[in-house]
């Protein structure tokens, strides 16, 4: 009866296991996806570092031998020696095209790719995008090569079994099984979308796949979060839907092209929605809109942009995703929320590496005269003239009110407001002398609104700030 009352536990945690869709072994997923992963080593010239030398006197018999034993050329040159990275990566075409991370092969002057039958290639780099860390090489063989395909890594749930191949710390072809613990994790990048995982990534796994149960890549494992520099089950791999994009540009051009909007943002905070009578804190709220795509299309400071081309846009990272994987050139529609109402504007989309050095043209405007200081909401605040222009280094177009002193027990100096800081509107309507300031505040007063709205300026960077009404 108890060996009976056994078997029957056992099968019972079996069939619970696989209801969950646990998997019984990797082993058959291993052998299936190994031959498209590869190792790959890194060659460098750097030069050594040879360290202080011995002082020796002037005209010393040893003069010459340590000269010679400092540079055994004799050539004058400085000494180089070679410097050797190991990493991974995979195959994904037959004809030779291979993903890795940017830092794997970044500065390379040779690239070897190992494959799991221990055939060895010399790789070309096609392109890379630091931005995502994402590199593209390309080896010739006469014969097709073993690659895995893409999967889609929004379908990944957090749970969802996973596994990681790779070359971890050099010992050569090593798998890893986990889970999905974490999504859209954001670490340093703009275009940052990671799984995070606590399947085993150490440093060599750098460029190498996260695979779905169906043997397609839903990430490429990238960083690890370690105290000491080993595994501690927080790794982190750029999403594939985020790597697709990429490698299909690097392939077609050999570099990113980035769809760019011409608008620089920031996000809607609870005070912000309620001083501008938005229902919900979402969205991207333009602070400037240099000359490009969105000022051609009407786009304005104040604005905020609650959805692009037919999705809702959350907050300004989902925005500048959305962006950068737009087309370049593309026409689409952008909604935003302006003076208690929606519209929506027509925007051809710029490329963002061409834009990124673009300086918009300024021009001389005359200053207010005679300056009047004026205290509200404990800000000391006076029309910007062309001495405090010129001090606070701003362009000539800028115009509104420097703050000259901040009330150390205000809301406004707990939001970071300080002396030196230019408020250019109010209200989403501009400011050039105190009486337009304090109109502002008069007719946010009568509106029933508890906060206004301030749009500021510090050392040319603009940011909105939303001050409650006293």
């Amino acid at each position: 009866m108890a060996l009976i009352m056994g078997l029957a536990l056992v099968m019972a945690q079996t069939i619970a296991a696989e209801a969950r869709g646990a998997p019984e072994s990797f082993a058959d997923l291993a052998d299936q996806v190994s031959p498209a992963v590869v190792n790959i080593t890194t060659s460098t010239t750097i030069e050594a570092n040879t360290g202080p030398g011995p002082v020796v006197p002037e005209g010393s018999p040893f003069e010459d031998f340590f000269r010679e034993f400092g540079n055994p050329n004799g050539d004058g040159a400085p000494r180089q020696r070679r410097g050797q990275a190991l990493g991974s990566g995979f195959v994904i075409s037959e004809d030779g095209f291979i993903v890795t991370n940017n830092h794997v092969i970044e500065q390379a002057d040779e690239i070897e790719i190992e494959f799991f039958s221990g055939k060895t290639l010399d790789a070309i780099v096609i392109g890379t995008d630091p931005n995502t860390d994402i590199a593209l090489l390309k080896v010739e063989s006469d014969e097709a090569l073993p690659f895995v395909p893409f999967g889609d890594s929004d379908a990944m749930r957090v749970g969802d079994w996973v596994m990681a191949v790779g070359n971890p710390l050099g010992q050569g072809f090593s798998v890893s099984a986990g889970i999905v613990s974490a999504r859209n994790r954001a670490l340093t990048g703009t275009y940052d979308d990671y799984i995070q995982t606590d399947a085993a990534i150490n440093r060599g796994n750098s460029g190498g796949p996260l695979f779905n149960m169906d043997g397609q890549v839903i990430g490429v494992n990238t960083a690890i979060l370690s105290p000491n520099g080993g595994s501690i089950g927080i790794g982190f791999s750029m999403a594939s839907n985020v790597v697709t994009n990429v490698v299909g540009q690097l392939q077609e051009f050999g570099e990113t092209r980035r769809g760019w909007l011409g608008v620089r943002i920031q996000d809607v905070g609870p005070d912000v929605a309620e001083a501008i009578g938005l229902e919900a804190a979402a969205g991207a709220l333009v602070t400037d809109v240099p000359e490009g795509p969105s000022s051609e299309a009407g786009i304005e400071a104040g604005d905020v942009i609650i959805s692009f081309d037919g999705k809702d846009v959350v907050d300004t990272r989902e925005l500048v995703r959305m962006v950068g994987n737009a087309p370049v050139g593309a026409t689409v529609r952008v909604v935003v929320f302006r003076d208690g109402a929606t519209q929506t504007l027509k925007v051809v989309l710029g490329r963002r590496e061409t834009a990124e050095n673009a300086v918009p043209a300024v021009a001389e405007q005359a200053a207010p005269e005679e300056p009047a200081e004026m205290i509200v909401l404990g800000l000391t605040v006076m029309p910007l003239g062309d001495e405090m222009r010129d001090e606070l280094g701003l362009g000539g177009t800028v115009e509104g009110l420097v703050v000259t002193n901040v009330d150390e027990a205000s809301e406004a100096y707990e939001k970071g407001l300080r002396a030196g800081d230019v408020i250019t509107e109010a209200g989403q309507k501009k400011v050039l002398e105190p009486a337009d300031l304090q109109a502002r505040l008069d007719e946010a007063t009568e509106a029933g609104r508890k906060s206004i709205l301030l749009l500021l300026r510090r050392g040319g960077d603009p940011r909105f700030v939303a001050l409650t009404l006293e």
